[in-house]
């Protein structure tokens, strides 16, 4: 009897250790990045709009440019092929950028510029520089608003510039854990077309623009 008492205690031992040594690796993947599934974030950065390339100077005049702020949320969903990783995602932004206004003349002499909301869905594709890195590339469409305050000694009026463009851009992720991340990104922005929403309710039919914006920002995210 004593001789079985040991030789199930020795058993026992035996099978804690082989299943402590099965479970240590199995913990260790379920705690890595998997740059896999659906994600949220939170975005804040620097922003620059301004004139285009083909937009005329006019002695300064044009070619004008506002900075600020960035700040909104993204959400997307990530596939993780293996060394690459292929997604879809879309943002909701908005901005500090504003111009300047200025003083009330006895012509059209004050007026601010000043950058509001700003809708994105695109697509990113990238690879895995390390186990928990990614650099990835991005592109997709874009949507911004402009608020325009504008007016004369008679008259003010309040319009909403709604441009249409494309972005593409560039960043690192860096997993901190399974489900929490961090990322720094560039993108640029070109918006080629535009109408206008009226304080009545009119809409201007679309018409040509020429509208650079720069944007270098970074993301706190969690992943499900």
């Amino acid at each position: 009897m004593t001789i079985g008492v040991k030789h199930m205690r020795k058993f026992v031992v035996a099978t804690l250790l082989a299943g402590t040594a099965v479970a240590t690796p199995a913990l260790a993947q379920d705690v890595g990045p998997t740059f896999t599934g659906p994600r949220v974030e939170a975005i804040l950065g620097y922003d620059h709009v301004g004139a285009g390339s083909d937009v005329d100077n006019n002695n300064g005049r044009d070619d004008q440019s506002i900075d600020g702020l960035l700040y909104g949320v993204g959400a997307g969903y990530d596939i993780n092929l293996g060394s690459a990783v292929v997604g879809v995602e879309g943002e909701y932004t908005d901005s500090t950028a504003k111009s300047d206004r200025y003083d009330l003349t006895d012509q059209f002499g004050f007026g601010r510029v000043s950058q509001g909301r700003d809708l994105y869905i695109g697509a990113r594709a990238g690879i895995l520089a390390s186990p928990n890195t990614l650099v990835y590339v991005k592109g997709g469409y874009t949507n911004t608003k402009l608020n325009v305050l504008a007016g004369d000694t008679d008259e003010t009026t309040d319009t909403a510039f709604k441009l249409d463009g494309w972005r593409i851009g560039g960043g690192v992720e860096r997993a901190i854990n399974q489900n929490t991340f961090a990322k720094l990104e560039y993108r640029y922005s070109k918006y080629d077309s535009a109408h206008i929403d009226f304080m009545d309710g009119a809409t201007s039919s679309e018409f040509d623009i020429d509208t650079d914006r720069h944007q270098v920002v970074a993301s706190v995210g969690w992943r499900f």
